[in-house]
């Protein structure tokens, strides 16, 4: 008999993390177990993270982490859910560098130590301060490292009003920006559409795709906004095949698309890594979230430079609150 254990478990930032919809500090997520009665001791584990105020609902996460539980414990329980030289230990799985908004001090030293360490990719939050002081920062940080050093990749999370977005495009076109991600909040196709064939600068969408349930929404979005590039976060979108439907959807219209986390914990990081290294392999995805927090569970799947790697010499430590094979919250 299939069994099933949920367990509430917190994250906490190492450092409050700015963004236009507030500042984070800690990140609620519950550890989702899957055992089978006649073999507790063999445990297939999945992590789902609503995270409020942008998901709709717990159940595209809740989705997600069953796949994921289900998957790692029919290939045997041991946090291998795919075969590929990333989750064998022979190759790294190259990210971009997350930056949050600081002053603009702190915002050169964050991005003097991702360049040193590898990353020709930076990924940055905007929207979260008035944006005349974030573009003085953002034209400081492209003094310093100008596009042929630094890919620079922006996102407002729907921070942008439609009639202020495309004086906004026009000004962060001066600074080569790679893409922006969510100008304007979602549900606003007309306006979406009108911001995508119109700037300067390429456009992605992220949440714009949350609401999405069904292959007809998805085809009309993609053929009326046309976007140029689609953010894909399973957590978000409740599935990994459900994430590959947007996939195929994109490539047959030419659209770019790109794999995101959602400060996941590393159980949720350590499923779309390897998700990512098995469809995704040479492009730089945004999969490096999980050094953001103070207790994130112990894994074997960390960053070395600008590349996660996996350490098959390292264990997995679970939370002993969410290891125990009794006080189970459902069952199948």
């Amino acid at each position: 008999m299939l069994r099933i254990a949920i367990c509430p478990y917190e994250l906490h930032f190492k450092r409050p993390a700015a963004t236009s919809r507030g500042a984070l500090t800690t990140r609620r997520l519950y550890l989702l177990r899957a055992w089978d009665a006649g073999n507790p001791t063999r445990v297939g584990w999945g992590e789902c993270g609503p995270l409020p105020g942008l998901t709709q609902s717990p159940l595209p996460s809740f989705t997600f982490a069953l796949e994921t539980a289900l998957r790692d414990l029919h290939a045997g329980g041991r946090q291998r859910l795919w075969d590929t030289p990333f989750t064998r230990g022979e190759a790294g799985l190259p990210t971009h560098g997350l930056i949050w908004m600081d002053t603009v001090d702190s915002l050169l030293r964050q991005i003097e130590t991702k360049v040193a360490a590898g990353f020709t990719v930076i990924k940055m939050k905007v929207g979260a301060l008035p944006f005349v002081d974030e573009l003085r920062l953002l034209s400081e940080i492209r003094r310093a490292y100008p596009a042929h050093q630094v890919e620079l990749r922006l996102d407002a999370n729907g921070a942008f009003a439609p009639d202020t977005a495309p004086g906004i495009l026009d000004q962060l076109a001066r600074l080569d920006v790679a893409f922006l991600e969510q100008p304007i909040g979602a549900g606003q196709w007309a306006h979406m559409a009108e911001i995508c064939r119109l700037s300067p600068i390429p456009i992605a969408l992220d949440e714009e795709l949350i609401p999405i349930v069904d292959a007809d929404t998805r085809r009309r979005l993609l053929d009326a906004v046309q976007p140029q590039h689609l953010i894909i976060k399973p957590t978000l979108l409740g599935s990994f095949r459900t994430c590959e439907r947007w996939i195929d959807d994109a490539t047959a219209r030419g659209i770019q698309w790109w794999i995101n986390s959602l400060l996941e914990s590393n159980i949720g990081l350590n499923a779309i890594c390897q998700w990512a290294s098995a469809i995704g392999e040479g492009r730089v995805h945004g999969l490096g979230t999980g050094t953001l927090f103070d207790n994130n569970i112990v894994a074997p799947i960390y960053l070395a430079g600008h590349e996660l790697v996996m350490r098959q010499d390292h264990p997995w430590i679970f939370p002993a609150n969410a290891s125990a094979t009794t006080g189970h919250n459902d069952r199948m």
